[in-house]
């Protein structure tokens, strides 16, 4: 693929950072940027989803925001919620004689509209998705497995994906100054609507082809043999190709290269594999159905 030169400038600076793209998925982000579009990325646990936020918050010098998705997210979570510890303190402090006009009206204390100043800044706990609009730089918001929060979460989304704003009923609708880079990840756990799916680009990420993830382990394992990088990669690719419970990720690939680093190896030595394969497979039928091909 010939990307335009202003993508091929970015999938050079994600390499800087230690993120090396396909070109599939550094036209994605080129054009998530330029269109102002949320991307969602969507791929099996491992192949870099994460690490592509993280990567282009820093090529691009943004600060990253992220929200870490789970069943029973809400907005309180997600977005705000009122201070009601430091709400109460200042009800009783209203409440006692001692506590003087003058020093109400010094504090700022309400005078007629308690509801105002009650549910107002001073009380308001900004969450990520509401840290992501009103950062004062633009900023990479990555909403992270977003499969795994409540299907009825989504639609908590759609405001801040379509127009960048959300709706606090207190005070009002809040639009971002400087619109954040989103990135949504999914490892396809469940199905996404038809609703988010449409207001966003899609990028499906999956496991990089062997030289891709030759170079990712050289970057990441400074020192390591080519032979030894070689052979990990080959055997990476053919466990993933198995019957596995769980595939190795790109990032269990690093951890057991550095693993045989540390222990000195400059080649695949069966035994030394066997002993070492907890860092590469986490089920022990995995690492029995690997450990025969060894």
């Amino acid at each position: 693929m010939n990307l335009p030169s202003r993508a091929r400038g970015l999938a050079t600076a994600l390499e800087k950072a230690g993120y090396f793209a396909g070109d599939d998925a550094a036209l994605a982000l080129f054009l998530a940027l330029e269109l102002g579009r949320p991307l969602l990325v969507e791929g099996p646990a491992g192949v870099g989803k994460t690490e592509l936020a993280r990567a282009a918050a820093t090529s691009l010098s943004r600060p990253l925001i992220r929200l870490q998705c789970y069943e029973g997210l809400d907005e309180a979570k997600a977005i705000y919620e009122w201070d009601y510890g430091k709400q109460m303190l200042w009800v009783q402090l209203l409440a006692k004689s001692a506590w003087s006009a003058a020093d109400a009206a010094m504090a700022g204390a309400p005078k007629d509209d308690a509801d105002a100043f009650f549910f107002g800044e001073k009380f308001l706990i900004p969450r990520p998705l509401l840290q992501a609009l009103r950062s004062e730089s633009p900023a990479v918001l990555l909403v992270d497995e977003v499969d795994r929060a409540d299907p009825e979460f989504e639609a908590v989304l759609l405001e801040i994906l379509a127009d960048n704003q959300v709706t606090i009923p207190e005070i009002g609708t809040v639009r971002a100054a400087h619109p954040p880079l989103v990135v949504l990840t999914t490892n396809a756990t469940r199905e996404m609507t038809d609703a988010l799916r449409r207001r966003c680009l899609h990028l499906f990420l999956d496991y990089p082809p062997p030289s891709r993830e030759l170079a990712i382990l050289e970057a990441k394992v400074p020192g390591i043999a080519k032979t030894l990088a070689a052979q990990l990669v080959a055997f990476a690719e053919k466990a993933r190709a198995m019957d596995l419970r769980k595939p190795p990720s790109i990032s269990e690939s690093i951890d057991w290269a550095r693993a045989l680093v540390t222990l000195g190896a400059s080649a695949l030595d069966p035994d030394l594999a066997r002993a070492t394969l907890g860092a590469l497979l986490k089920h022990e039928e995995d690492r029995e159905r690997a450990a025969a091909t060894l």
